[in-house]
């Protein structure tokens, strides 16, 4: 560990000269890579700063102790506070380690989310609703961005399904481990007898593709234009604006029908398509690699069930990592963190224990 961390003052005194050069700051996105790694080295100097003063004050304590001063209050006192310095000695080696495991490089990108409905009828398509508005509380508590990419919205007020665009700080490093199936247990407003019903609905976190990194060869992609159908406003149902592109050679299809031009239907149903092409290339490679790390949790395995919201006992259960939390309310009203830390700390422990 320590010899990975020689060199950081030296590192971070570059990239300070990297971030001061005029044509860095033209770009935005080098920039943006720039300032990220910046920041992630500067937590490390710091950690490693205190563990340098507890490993320090550890010595002179062991070294006092070792000696048996004639004190006998100062020994003890010396002896408490050892049991404190290991303590914080071994969270900060921690914390370290952490910050040194190889980083996921999506986790900067900002993240399409997809959530359809499934088993379950109008009750499924509801909660489709109550789910994405859960995420879009908690995008605004973030300070990010949300946009509607492409919907499909019942009667009844609830989505067949909703594809939004999340924009911000590091949202794939927090939204990566939603995907899978989230099953709702609750009475519908329409049960008569207050059975309860069981739904369920799947979602999907892509990251967002840049054009540069994925070059879509456009003989390979097939356009259909059509009228928009379902609730909006005039020019949206009366004029040939909604869009579908198909891949022809992976045969994934984008449809977009929410704007009322043409142009931008399209425009936004490439970022979708784009995001879902680097998605199955991720999945493939995935495919490839060890058990150890297909067991993890955030593996994006959209069949997987992984949680379940019991309304009658407000209760929410996370099955991946047996975690259950009775504030439900809390949680659809996108109060997120109580789940998303449990999940984040168990990925990191998991990957820690594949490097010791």
């Amino acid at each position: 560990m320590i010899d990975k961390l020689t060199d950081l003052d030296e590192k971070i005194s570059h990239l300070e000269g990297r971030l001061s050069d005029p044509s860095l700051i033209s770009d935005q996105k080098a920039y943006q890579r720039v300032a990220q790694e910046h920041s992630h080295l500067t937590k490390l100097q710091s950690l490693y700063g205190k563990l340098d003063l507890v490993l320090a004050d550890i010595a002179d304590n062991r070294e006092l102790i070792q000696e048996g001063d004639e004190d006998p209050e100062l020994l003890e006192l010396a002896r408490e506070e050892m049991e404190e310095l290991l303590e914080k000695e071994k969270s900060l080696e921690q914390a370290i380690l952490i910050l040194l495991l190889p980083k996921d490089p999506n986790d900067e990108r900002n993240t399409f989310l997809e959530i359809r409905a499934g088993t379950g009828g109008d009750e499924a398509a509801l909660f489709v609703g109550d789910l994405f508005r859960m995420y879009s509380r908690y995008a605004e508590s973030m300070g990010w961005k949300v946009e509607i990419m492409s919907s499909s919205p019942l009667g009844i007020g609830g989505f067949k399904e909703i594809i939004a665009l999340i924009s911000g700080d590091a949202v794939f490093s927090r939204l990566k481990y939603e995907s899978g199936v989230h099953r709702v247990q609750r009475v519908p407003e329409t049960e008569t007898q207050g059975r309860i019903h069981t739904s369920a609905v799947t979602v999907a976190i892509l990251p967002e593709a840049d054009e540069v990194e994925l070059n879509i060869n456009p003989s390979e992609l097939k356009f259909d234009v059509y009228r928009a159908s379902g609730p909006g406003g005039q020019s949206v149902n009366t004029t040939d604006s909604a869009v579908r592109i198909t891949h022809l050679p992976t045969g994934l299809v984008v449809t977009c029908q929410d704007e009322k031009s043409q142009h931008k239907n399209k425009a936004k149903a490439l970022t979708v398509l784009r995001a879902r092409l680097l998605d199955k290339m991720e999945q493939e490679h995935h495919d490839k690699i060890s058990e150890s790390r297909r067991s993890q949790v955030g593996t994006g395995d959209r069949s997987e069930r992984i949680r379940t919201y019991n309304f009658p006992q407000g209760r929410m259960t996370d099955h991946r990592i047996n975690l259950t939390l009775y504030k439900l309310d809390s949680i659809i009203a996108g109060k997120l963190d109580d789940v998303l830390r449990p999940l984040i700390t168990h990925d990191q422990e998991e990957k820690l224990k594949l490097i010791q």
